[in-house]
């Protein structure tokens, strides 16, 4: 059972929380020392990058990760249904994946160690398909990068011992997923490794015009 000061600092952040929300919906802006992250669209529609606001002292630090309100605010509604964790090490390059039925958008962010992160556009009738953004991500940048259906995605590790979270805003289905050559030459992604470890899976990957044709 909860005792009365943990009931009444729960009261304080439902009280603030509905203060914050009532100015943002008065002066119809995203104030990101309101909202707690800043949310930047990039390069391909769809994509953004998220940077959370960091509250630290000698102790360590607090942030928030994920708050839906922001999210719908930016254009981004997205709910998480699943939460996943992938472990690698050091020139490790998994994808490109994605997930077509159902439509499955991701956000994802490094916990430890550091990737260099890509979503590739498979969008049939995008404008920019085949188009490509990456980011690097790490613990010490803390920035989360959220990629919507219909972008495929992939990673290769920088460093021993990379921890990556997932969050899905759909169930994972391997009959609805698929894959394609991380190194296509008509994406031709500048990858900054050579000779990466791969799955044998991946080694055998389509290529974006196989999937663009089916």
């Amino acid at each position: 059972m909860a005792s009365r000061y943990e009931e009444n600092i729960f009261s304080v952040h439902v009280a603030t929380a509905n203060h914050i929300r009532r100015r943002d919906e008065e002066n119809d802006t995203m104030d990101a020392s309101l909202t707690r992250m800043k949310v930047t669209p990039l390069r391909l529609a769809g994509l953004a990058s998220i940077t959370p606001e960091v509250h630290g002292d000698s102790r360590g630090y607090f942030m928030e990760v994920f708050n839906k309100d922001t999210f719908t605010d930016a254009g981004l509604p997205f709910d998480v249904v699943e939460h996943n964790q992938s472990h690698s090490q050091k020139n490790v390059l998994r994808g490109l994946h994605f997930q077509y039925d159902p439509p499955l958008s991701k956000i994802v962010r490094v916990v430890r160690g550091k990737a260099f992160f890509v979503a590739v556009d498979t969008r049939k009738e995008s404008q920019t398909v085949g188009g490509w953004e990456a980011r690097e991500l790490s613990p010490e940048t803390k920035e989360l990068f959220f990629i919507p259906a219909g972008f495929a995605t992939g990673f290769c590790a920088l460093e021993d011992d990379t921890d990556i979270e997932y969050y899905f805003n759909n169930h994972y289905n391997p009959r609805g997923e698929t894959n394609i050559a991380w190194n296509d030459h008509l994406i031709n992604i500048s990858w900054p490794i050579e000779n990466p470890i791969l799955s044998e899976r991946d080694a055998g990957a389509q290529s974006l015009k196989d999937w663009l044709a089916r």
